[in-house]
């Protein structure tokens, strides 16, 4: 299944140190820069989007922008990213507060908490998107360390921020968490990474129980392979250049088109959706 406005692969093989940049990529990922049109969804909303420099954080929060919403954007150094995506919003009326910081750790993400609600003046949506993974053959060659960052960056930082925000937030705030198809279909070479978004959609279903009462639904959204700086940066060059192509569409999936599930769940459109795992695959199935 072809789409003119995609390339399919093979990519030109590349490769990059982690977490990498956008710029470097090719072909360069669609955030929605050109295509996303708002509704006024988020009008007056406040965001928060981890990992919001690049890949999905970056084509959601250009979306939520353009749906009326002012957008924290949370990244660890990628500082030209970054700028970038703070351009986007600018550009859609809206304000952006950038935040640089290492997620790992439950002090930065509750300052990130903090300077959100300081900056912008309260927090309606929480984006946890930010993640880390890295492929490895064998699991004798995964080290403590590794392991140990890898459920830092993408299972600690949602349990941390979660916490943080949460006495924040009103009735009809919303919580949305990236999981992956790697969840329920793990790649082996993708064992860490695997296993932390085998565990966000446990823990997207059991706050979403937990907070109900208080009117805050939980979900999240479960992306296929899509054409973000975490492939060039992790996979070996070999394997990127032909990333997504035994998807049923026959490629990766562009960031861009993440950003409407991520909408749906944080408006009212998604209001009587929670616990729920959306899954934006390209026709892999999640069993």
């Amino acid at each position: 299944m072809t789409d003119d406005r995609y390339p399919i692969p093979p990519y030109p093989e590349q490769q990059q140190e982690p977490p990498g940049y956008t710029a470097q990529m090719q072909p360069t990922p669609d955030h929605g820069e050109q295509s996303y049109r708002g509704n006024g969804r988020l009008e007056g909303k406040v965001a928060l989007v981890t990992g919001g420099d690049s890949g999905i954080g970056k084509a959601v929060a250009i979306a939520f922008a353009r749906e009326g919403a002012d957008v924290a954007i949370a990244y660890l150094n990628e500082d030209d990213d970054a700028e970038d995506t703070a351009k986007w919003v600018g550009e859609a009326g809206r304000k952006a507060v950038l935040i640089p910081g290492d997620l790992t750790t439950e002090t930065h993400c509750n300052e990130v908490i903090q300077r959100t609600v300081r900056e912008l003046g309260r927090i309606d949506i929480l984006v946890n998107n930010a993640a880390f993974q890295r492929t490895y053959a064998d699991i004798g060659d995964i080290s403590v360390e590794e392991w140990d960052r890898t459920f830092r960056t993408n299972i600690y930082a949602p349990f941390f921020l979660s916490k943080a925000a949460t006495p924040y937030m009103r009735s009809g705030s919303a919580i949305i968490n990236t999981t992956s198809i790697q969840s329920r279909q793990p790649s082996p070479q993708l064992l860490a990474y695997a296993s932390t978004k085998g565990a966000i959609s446990n823990f997207t279903a059991g706050l979403a129980e937990m907070v109900a009462e208080r009117g805050i639904r939980v979900n999240a959204v479960a992306p296929g392979p899509i054409w973000t700086p975490l492939i060039p940066s992790t996979m070996p060059s070999e394997k990127a250049a032909k990333f997504g192509e035994n998807t049923l569409i026959g490629r990766a999936g562009q960031p861009a088109e993440l950003a409407g599930a991520y909408v749906l769940l944080a408006s009212d459109l998604g209001s009587y959706m929670t616990g729920a795992v959306v899954p934006v695959t390209g026709g892999e199935i999640m069993i």
